[in-house]
């Protein structure tokens, strides 16, 4: 198994003849980064669809400690009582889910540092603005919160410029857009808490969790020589996106349902909805995405006929979405080649459309609406895979 190269050159833009490795196990760190991340996703629905995710009222800690309270007596953050009572059950979750993002940041840092270190001045650019953002940390924790909100801008703008000067035929540039991705996703998550759970930042955390999966699928890929060579590579990788793009809006949309505590909205009825096939809805109310600050939406603050159209937007969006996926998977079927990869699509869309009527049906169990998530992020592993490995046929 061959792994990316680089350039010996010290212009930032052009590669020389010769490039080595970035580091012989840069492939192996990546591919342990997927794994995680897939493992965050599901464990994140787990906590979310549990409704576990207010559970620690302060962060980074959890009722001020590292891990969790077991009783009352151990917390060290006494006004975050005040917030919320300690259920330890549901503590657990959160801060488990928090502890393993972390060291999925660490892995992504460690990818950024290797694939930057023979750009000038890449590995000091990559830890100045790690640095940065970590002592805002604390500044946070110590109700410093202008002084933390200062301290990562100025770290995500040193890796945006960092990343934006560097070409990717190293890898730099997507690590490196990686890493900001990461720790705005620690903010998102922060804001899930601080904010009570605003529909658009649980949706929002959904959508970057899905996007640093993505992107971590990308650069394995990319650092492993497995290449897929087929004729027509250019159009494939066009119909490719289209199909990420479709798989996107759906996720966004199921993440707007889940935050939105719209999933039984249409009670057990499909395909109809609460006995009708137009019920009474409110698509403008439905999708109003900043309601400000203060008000708590665990349990959902929105009317039924809201939530109706929320769900009805989901649902149609899955029609276009199934019949878009179903022309993909036909259409590599019928490559060669790519026969097996069309297959596998087939299947999990058809198992996606299943664990969706399968969670109205059933009332939303809990197993489930944790597998539905976990399809949709095997749902971009695959079209994100396929893309990342196609290439024309050489010469």
């Amino acid at each position: 198994m061959s792994h990316v190269h680089m350039s010996h050159a010290h212009n930032e833009t052009r590669p020389a003849a010769h490039k080595p490795p970035i580091y012989r196990h840069f492939h192996r760190i990546a591919w342990l980064a997927v794994v995680l991340a897939l493992c965050v996703i599901v464990f994140g629905a787990f906590v979310r669809l549990s409704n576990a995710g207010l559970s620690c009222p302060d962060w980074p800690t959890c009722y001020g400690r590292a891990t969790w309270p077991s009783v009352t007596a151990d917390v060290n953050h006494p006004t975050a009582l005040d917030v919320r009572p300690l259920e330890v059950h549901k503590a657990w979750r959160e801060q488990v889910h928090r502890h393993a993002a972390a060291i999925l940041g660490t892995l992504v840092l460690a990818l950024a540092l290797l694939a930057a270190r023979r750009r000038r001045l890449g590995v000091a650019q990559i830890l100045l603005a790690a640095g940065l953002i970590a002592i805002g940390i604390p500044l946070y924790m110590r109700g410093m919160h202008d002084a933390a909100v200062a301290c990562a801008v100025v770290g995500e703008l040193i890796l945006l410029i960092a990343a934006l000067r560097w070409s990717n035929d190293d890898l730099s540039r997507v690590a490196t857009f990686t890493l900001m991705l990461i720790v705005f996703q620690a903010l998102l998550g922060m804001w899930t808490v601080t904010l009570l759970l605003k529909p658009v930042i649980v949706m929002a955390h959904l959508l970057g969790g899905m996007a640093t999966f993505s992107m971590l699928t990308w650069m394995a890929w990319r650092a492993t020589d497995s290449p897929v060579r087929i004729a027509g590579a250019n159009s494939m990788r066009w119909w490719l996106i289209g199909a990420v793009a479709v798989v996107s809006v759906q996720i966004a949309l199921g993440g707007w349902v889940s935050a939105n505590y719209a999933a039984l909205a249409c009670g057990n009825d499909f395909p109809t909805c609460v006995g009708r096939w137009i019920p009474p809805h409110d698509f403008r109310e439905g999708f109003v995405l900043w309601r400000g600050i203060g008000v708590d939406y665990e349990g959902g603050v929105l009317d039924g006929a809201s939530r109706i159209a929320i769900q009805l937007a989901h649902r149609a969006m899955a029609v276009v979405v199934f019949l878009y996926l179903l022309w993909m998977a036909l259409k590599l079927i019928r490559t060669p080649g790519l026969w097996l990869t069309g297959v596998v699509l087939a299947l999990l869309m058809l198992a996606q459309v299943g664990l969706g009527v399968a969670n109205v049906m059933l009332g939303l169990p809990l197993w489930t609406a944790v597998l539905h998530n976990a399809g949709a992020a095997l749902l971009l592993f695959l079209l994100v895979s396929l893309l990342a490995r196609l290439r024309r046929p050489t010469v």
